[in-house]
């Protein structure tokens, strides 16, 4: 009896590990195609899909060469590390107005063949604002009133006259971020001074950023309607201000314009509107204050001061502090004027004080006592009689550069008048 049921539980054990032994190498066979079969189908990326990433901006390597269009997002090009800085250089100006032609003046018939032309090029041209304690504008000053002096000596006045002469001025704006707030007051301002415009005045404008983003929104014009559209087309953008190189390209744009025309008269001014701060500019202040010294432009400046850092560091100025610094040194150093508004609501009784000082001006020359070729500096300082309680200030720029001459240059002969009905030979 014992020995049956003995057997009946081996037969009993047997069966269990025999079915335990068939599952086990089931389940490892099937996990084996399993695993086959997952590695030749396509994964199943609806569980685990995320967004798909924004691809970077293709490089010149994977794109066709093709000019890019600026937008007023467009990020700055990095400059390369290790390569030289380059000049910077005013943008190119778009086409400009069809203006009616200037005839060519006739020269005058009384003068014969034999006639020498005499033509002082030492003289020295003046624009003068006179003003009270309140900066309120003298008109009634005459020329015996008036007083040169050129390294502290007396010169002699050779010209005198309050008339108006046409106007030449640039109209240069910062456009980086920092003005975003204030730009569209800018712009308004700017169409106050240009709708002041007379006959003969022209204006040019000028945005800019950085040292390598200095355009020409519109190149010289009378046209006012185009002027207008150009101040509609500013905008703001990121970049490193350079405020420097803006000023020294623009005033040396408008020394240039019809220098070469020996009877034009015209008066030339520079309205820069900025937060006086440059961050990142090619020219030293002393190279732009070497040029301005060279030309006759006077400089109005429009200063927003009010948000830059007035905290000043141990051996150094604040930021605030050297944007005041630069902005009335390019004022007085230029016979011109700064202004910093204490908000945009400032700007239209700017706008209108900066055109009566353009107008209300008077243009002296003077026969220099020094006429050394030597390329050096000369201090010049204007004063007024004082003749009554009224305090009386003569403003004007504060130096000259002499002519320089190459001493082993050949002598240019006299210009002699052609004959009558023959063409004027301009060459020396």
């Amino acid at each position: 009896m014992k020995s049956r049921l003995f057997s009946e539980q081996t037969v009993r054990w047997l069966l269990v590990f025999t079915v335990a032994a068939v599952m086990v190498y089931g389940f490892v066979f099937w996990s084996t195609e399993a695993s086959a079969a997952g590695q030749e189908r396509p994964r199943n990326t609806q569980t685990t899909a995320k967004p798909t990433p924004t691809p970077p901006p293709a490089t010149p390597a994977q794109t066709p060469a093709q000019t890019p269009t600026a937008t007023p997002t467009q990020q700055q090009t990095q400059r390369p590390a290790g390569v030289d800085r380059i000049a910077p250089t005013l943008g190119e100006p778009p086409p400009p107005p069809k203006l009616k032609p200037t005839p060519t003046p006739t020269p005058p018939e009384d003068l014969g063949e034999d006639s020498v032309i005499k033509i002082n090029a030492d003289l020295v041209q003046l624009h003068v604002r006179v003003i009270d304690r309140n900066n309120r504008p003298i008109n009634n000053v005459t020329q015996g009133e008036f007083h040169i002096f050129e390294d502290g000596v007396p010169q002699p006045i050779e010209s005198f006259s309050r008339e108006e002469v046409p106007i030449s001025y640039g109209m240069a704006v910062d456009s980086s971020g920092s003005l975003r707030s204030q730009l569209q007051s800018v712009i308004d301002a700017g169409k106050t001074i240009i709708n002041a415009n007379k006959k003969g005045d022209e204006t040019f404008l000028v945005r800019f950023i950085s040292s390598d983003k200095i355009e020409t929104i519109q190149d010289f014009t009378a046209n006012k309607e185009t002027l207008m559209d150009g101040l509609d087309s500013f905008y703001t953008e990121g970049g490193q201000t350079a405020i420097i190189d803006a000023v020294y390209l623009s005033a040396e744009h408008v020394s240039e314009y019809k220098r070469g025309d020996d009877s034009d008269k015209r008066r030339r001014a520079l309205i820069v509107i900025t937060d006086g701060e440059d961050r990142d500019s090619f020219y030293k202040q002393e190279q732009l204050f070497a040029k301005l010294r060279e030309e006759d432009v006077q400089i109005f400046v429009i200063g927003f001061i009010n948000e830059l850092d007035k905290e000043a560091g141990f051996i150094r100025k604040s930021p605030r502090e050297k944007a005041v610094s630069l902005i009335e040194k390019l004022a007085t150093e230029t016979g011109g004027r700064a202004f910093f508004p204490n908000s945009v609501a400032d700007l239209p009784q700017i706008a209108n004080e900066i055109i009566r000082d353009l107008r209300t001006q008077y243009v002296i020359a003077y026969n220099p006592t020094n006429k050394t070729p030597d390329g050096s500096y000369r201090a010049i300082k204007v004063t007024v009689d004082q003749p009554t309680s009224e305090k009386r200030i003569a403003l004007t720029r504060n130096g000259r550069l002499a002519r320089k001459e190459n001493p082993n240059a050949p002598k240019a002969p006299p210009v002699r008048m052609p004959n009558a009905g023959s063409q004027m030979n301009k060459k020396p």
